[in-house]
C-alpha cells in the first residue's frame, strides 16, 4: 500500500502532452490556449470618442471662444469629418473616430445647445474623453499569452483580433466505466437490492465542466465482458474513468483483468480515506492512463477531485493551484490514513474557515450538495485544532 503523498506524485508524474488543434471561435470557450496571440493593429485602432457630444479644437476655447457653431453630425462607423474651420465644432457619438484636428470632447451634460449653437458651460481641459490610438496596446503586442484558460474574457479579445478559429491544447478522449451488476438506469426503478447509477452521471458532469465529452460504459460483474470491453476501451481513449471493481471482493475483476491486458500497474491502494482501494495504471503500448476507484459516491467524488484534477491541469499546462484554510472544527487523526474531510467554507475577517459536514461514511452521496471541498488531514498523533492551516481541494466555485 502506498501513501498519499507517494500517490499523489505518481499521477502527477504521468502528466501527458495530447497535441494542439484549431477549434471554432465559438467553441474555444473554457479550452487552454496553445498560441500567443498578438495585436493585429493599435488598441484602440483610432482616437476614439468616450462621451456623447462634441469635438473641440482645444486652442480655440483656450483663447476665450465658448461658443461653436455645429459643422457636421459624426456617428460610430462614420469615417471622419475633418473641421473645415477650427472655430466651429462637430457633433459626435461614442465610438467615433476623432478628426485629426481635434483634440477635445465635450459631453452634452456640460453643454448648452440650441439652434444649430453649441455653448460650453463647464471648462474642459485639453484632451479629455478622448480613448488615443494605441494607448491599450500597440500593434504587434503580445496580448495573450498561451496556456490560459480561455474564458469570456479572452473570447472577445480573440475576436477583436479577427481570430475566428484558435490553436487549443487537445483534452484526452475519455471514456467512464462503471461496473456492478446491483447497478440500474436512472430512469429505471430500483428492486430492493438495487440501486441507481450516479458515479457516472457526477463524473460525465465533471468533466463536461472540463470542456471533456466523455464516452460512457456500463459492465456487468462477468470476467469475459470486462476483459473484452476494456480490452477495446484501452485501444479508443486516452484516459479510462472507472468506477467500482477494485475493491477485495469475489466478483472486483477489475485489477487482474487489466494485468492480462498488459496494463502496467503503477499503485493499488492507498493509505486514505476515503478511496483506500484506488488503482491507477497505465498501458504501455497505448499509453492509456486508468483512474480506477472506488465505487463508492465520496471515494469516486474525491478521487476525481484530488487526483484526476490535478493532473488534468498539469496535463494542459496549467498551473495547479493550491490554498490553505483554516479550520473552523478539531479534528483527530490519528493512525497512518490521510483524510480527505468534507467542509463547508465561511469566511470571517478575510479568512477562510472550513467547517465539517456531518457525513455518513463513503456511500453517503446526499453530504456532497451541502460540500465545498475536502481538506487534506496527514496522519499525526496530536490531532488538529481549530485555527490549523490546511490544504482544501475545491469542488465547485467559491466566491
Amino acid at each position: 500500500m502506498i501513501t498519499f503523498p507517494d500517490a499523489y506524485q505518481k499521477v502527477m508524474d504521468n502528466f501527458q502532452n495530447y497535441g494542439e488543434e484549431k477549434v471554432a471561435l465559438k467553441d474555444a470557450i473554457g479550452r487552454v490556449l496553445a498560441e500567443d496571440i498578438f495585436a493585429d493593429r493599435n488598441f484602440p485602432p483610432f482616437n476614439r470618442a468616450t462621451k456623447d457630444g462634441i469635438a473641440i479644437n482645444f486652442e480655440v476655447f483656450n483663447q476665450g471662444q465658448k461658443v461653436f457653431k455645429i459643422q457636421d453630425v459624426l456617428a460610430a462607423g462614420m469615417p471622419p469629418i475633418p473641421l473645415k474651420d477650427t472655430t466651429n465644432c462637430i457633433e459626435i457619438m461614442t465610438g467615433a473616430m476623432v478628426p485629426f484636428n481635434i483634440d477635445t470632447v465635450i459631453m452634452y451634460e456640460d453643454l448648452e445647445i440650441d439652434n444649430g449653437l453649441a455653448t460650453i458651460v463647464k471648462p474642459p481641459k485639453k484632451g479629455q474623453d478622448i480613448h488615443i490610438e494605441g494607448s491599450d496596446q500597440k500593434k504587434g503586442d503580445l496580448i495573450l499569452p498561451k496556456s490560459i484558460k480561455i474564458s469570456a474574457a479572452e473570447i472577445g479579445i480573440l475576436a477583436t483580433v479577427g481570430r475566428s478559429e484558435v490553436l487549443v491544447k487537445k483534452l484526452p478522449k475519455t471514456t467512464i466505466i462503471s461496473t456492478g451488476n446491483e447497478l440500474v438506469d436512472v430512469i429505471e426503478t430500483p428492486l430492493p437490492h438495487q440501486i441507481r447509477k450516479s458515479n457516472i452521471y457526477t463524473l460525465d458532469a465533471a468533466l463536461s465542466q472540463e470542456g471533456i465529452r466523455p464516452r460512457h460504459m456500463h459492465l456487468l460483474d462477468d470476467r469475459g465482458v470486462i476483459k473484452k470491453e476494456l480490452k477495446q476501451a484501452l485501444l479508443l481513449n486516452d484516459v479510462l474513468l472507472l468506477s467500482g471493481g477494485v475493491s477485495m471482493g469475489k466478483y472486483d475483476y477489475i485489477p487482474e483483468v487489466l494485468e492480462e491486458l498488459g496494463v502496467q500497474k503503477i499503485f493499488h491502494k492507498v493509505l486514505q480515506r476515503p478511496g483506500k482501494p484506488f488503482w491507477f495504471g497505465r498501458q504501455k503500448e497505448t499509453k492509456t492512463l486508468i483512474f480506477s476507484f472506488p465505487g463508492n459516491p465520496a471515494s469516486t467524488f474525491a478521487n476525481y477531485q484530488v487526483y484526476f484534477q490535478d493532473w488534468l491541469q498539469k496535463s494542459l499546462g496549467l498551473p495547479v493551484s493550491k490554498f490553505n484554510v483554516f479550520l473552523n472544527d478539531a479534528f483527530a487523526a490519528k493512525g497512518d490514513l490521510t483524510l480527505l474531510i468534507r467542509v463547508k467554507l465561511s469566511f470571517d475577517k478575510g479568512n477562510m474557515l472550513a467547517s465539517l459536514v456531518k457525513e455518513n461514511g463513503s456511500g453517503d452521496l446526499t453530504s456532497l450538495s451541502l460540500t465545498d471541498g475536502f481538506v487534506i488531514l496527514s496522519p499525526r498523533e496530536s490531532g488538529y485544532n481549530k485555527g490549523d492551516l490546511v490544504p482544501f481541494v475545491p469542488t465547485r466555485n467559491i466566491i
